[in-house]
């Protein structure tokens, strides 16, 4: 499994989650993710590189562009430890609505 930790980490920030969001959409360059967001090139770049070192993204060399494209296995990968999670929550919420069930039968 890929390093959830990395993975969370760049979660957690919500350009890094618009970038991603953007780039669920096809690739695109640094100019173009930089457009929408009010802060500089270099400081997008820096999202990117913790993105890409999280192997959110992937960089591609096209003659003069790099354009960047999402990854998902990572996101499949925090996606089956959340469900397992999940699962388990879901099975102890049954229970206790099964005991409370019960106890409202008492009365």
């Amino acid at each position: 499994m890929h390093n959830l930790d990395a993975t969370f980490a760049a979660l957690a920030d919500p350009t890094r989650r618009a970038i991603l969001m953007r780039l669920a959409k096809g690739e695109s360059t640094v100019t173009q993710l930089a457009k929408p967001f009010k802060m500089s090139q270099p400081a997008i770049s820096q999202h990117l590189k913790v993105l890409e070192q999280a192997g959110l993204i992937s960089t591609t060399v096209r003659a003069q562009e790099r354009p960047r494209k999402l990854e998902t296995k990572p996101l499949h990968d925090a996606v089956v430890w959340i469900e397992k999670y999940r699962q388990m929550w879901q099975k102890r919420y049954q229970a206790l609505d099964g005991l409370l069930e019960e106890l409202k039968q008492m009365e």
